[in-house]
């Protein structure tokens, strides 16, 4: 189940954004040479991480918005499928225009005409382009694993009726107080990333590169005529199908005078008479985004349906870790081949299932002293295995991941024998108890130190528990340097992520914490 948070009107959320790159609206030349404006969320705290692997893995340079949680790059349209791939980004969309000093008027109705007026001014019909091939490919996608299952009615986790998220769509013009799912045009849907969650499910990632590669190639070659149809607001060629669609506002700021609600409303009446298409909250073919940050105005449209950090968890727990914060914390330590990264608190197991995806030449060890957690994390393997039995070309199912049950302050693991720890704290929120974390966080300092290597080991925390873990760190400065810290927001919880370098000096086995 899926929960979109609707913010209070007039806070300023972290949500909505502001665009540095280019605007989109340059009309390339051949199909072939169609370039589009990627905008992605990612883990509050965590842009920089997805900007080196944006630039690592597809060659393109990012810009960071100056809101938290979204990064800017510019691809070749051929190369969504890798964009789909990348593991740091939840939800993805393209750039229809950027504003950087939108000048909004004083009164309501003023300022809602201009974004009325401003949808036939945009640029739609490049990034429209794009979306259309991010949908041919997501289709062929879908007939390729279930041609591979043998079994027409199955999903694959696939969702292509796209759930609706909370965010709402113009039209109907609800009142702006209807929480989520307001017709209206659900307002800002939360936080700082979540918002328009939503890729193909899994899209790009559980196909060979070169298969989607060069199923891109031919769609921009083949369609680079029919795929205009929806920007011409007609259905595509051959079809008689309208087009459906909904307007999704995130808004961050308190000097506007108008709700999210309100704007996206009125902007999505505007795309229906532009357009001529259907107004539906939730069995949309096109997500169009209005993203406002105080004066800077960020117009998309969305490439996702499900968030991509759902990818890897089939079994979930009370407090399960995206996999996308799980891979920003895995490459801060980062990782080197023949690696041992141990997860001494894995719950569910995202953050070694993450690992073993992404570092397959590293060692993963999970493990958990709550048997139920460590069920779960065994199914969540499980799930991954079948997934990469069912992968075209698959050469190897086994994954280099082993799960244990056993208690964090008497780890069964020999003094010195691991490179990496990466694990998420108890928080004393919904799993232990701010009381209890004052002896479990030195506890496990110390268990921690006694296993990882000494000058060249590190380890990532994760705790929303501050006060405490600062406490216990300072007792253990003769074992831990703490290096980089990365304020995140996990669930609304303002939490932060500790990188720890190990010192050379040898850990005691026992010692009196405080």
């Amino acid at each position: 189940a899926r929960a979109v948070t609707v913010p209070r009107r007039d806070m300023a959320e972290p949500e909505a954004v502001c665009g540095p790159g280019p605007g989109t609206g340059d009309a390339p030349g051949p199909a072939e040479e169609l370039v589009a404006v990627i905008g992605a969320t990612v883990p509050t705290g965590f842009e920089l991480t997805a900007a080196e692997e944006v630039q690592e893995k597809l060659g393109s340079a990012s810009s960071v918005s100056r809101d938290r949680g979204k990064i800017y790059f510019e691809v070749p349209a051929q190369s969504l499928p890798q964009v789909h791939r990348l593991r740091s980004v939840d939800n993805l969309f393209v750039v229809v225009q950027e504003f950087k000093d939108y000048q909004f008027k004083e009164n309501k109705e003023d300022a809602l005409k201009d974004l009325e007026d401003l949808v036939k001014k945009l640029p739609w019909t490049d990034p429209l382009k794009v979306w259309e091939l991010n949908n041919s490919l997501k289709k062929k996608k879908t007939k390729r694993k279930k041609h591979n299952l043998q079994n027409p009615a199955s999903k694959e986790k696939l969702n292509d009726d796209g759930e609706g998220e909370g965010t709402a769509q113009k039209g109907t013009s609800k009142e702006e107080d209807c929480p989520q799912n307001a017709a209206g045009a659900e307002p800002a849907s939360s936080q700082d990333k979540e918002k328009t969650e939503g890729v193909a499910s899994q899209n790009g990632e559980e196909e060979e590169d070169d298969h989607e590669h060069s199923d891109a190639k031919d769609e921009l070659q083949a369609g680079s005529g029919s795929e205009t149809k929806a920007g011409d607001g007609k259905a595509g060629e051959g079809e008689a199908k309208v087009l459906k669609f909904r307007v999704t506002c995130n808004r961050a700021g308190d000097k506007h005078s108008f709700t999210s609600n309100e704007a996206a409303r009125d902007f999505g009446g505007a795309v229906q008479e532009h357009f001529q298409w259907k107004a539906d909250m939730t069995n949309f073919d096109v997500e169009v985004l209005l993203n406002i940050h105080n004066n800077e105005v960020v117009v998309g449209i969305a490439l996702t349906e499900e968030s991509l950090h759902r990818r890897n968890i089939t079994h979930f727990g009370p407090t399960t870790l995206r996999s996308t914060l799980a891979y920003g914390m895995l490459r801060l330590c980062n990782p080197q081949p023949t690696d041992i990264i141990v997860d001494p608190m894995c719950g569910t197991g995202a953050i070694p299932i993450e690992g073993a995806s992404e570092w397959p030449s590293c060692y993963h060890i999970a493990g958990d002293n709550n048997p139920q957690a460590v069920k779960r994390a065994a199914n969540n393997i499980s799930s991954l295995l079948k997934k990469n039995e069912n992968k075209e070309s698959s050469t190897s199912s086994g994954v280099p991941l082993d799960i244990v049950q056993w208690d964090i302050c008497n780890l069964p693991l020999r003094t010195g024998s691991v490179d990496i720890i990466v694990t998420d704290m108890p928080f004393g929120k919904r799993i232990g108890s701010k009381k209890k974390n004052w002896d479990l966080y030195p506890a496990c300092l110390m268990e921690m130190g006694r296993i990882c290597t000494p000058g060249t080991g590190r380890a990532a925390l994760l705790t929303q528990d501050k006060k405490c873990f600062a406490k216990a760190l300072s007792r253990m400065g003769h074992i831990w340097r703490k290096g980089q810290t990365v304020w995140v927001n996990v669930g609304g919880l303002h939490a932060a992520v500790y990188l720890l370098r190990r010192t050379w000096e040898r850990a005691e086995e026992k010692r009196s914490f405080w």
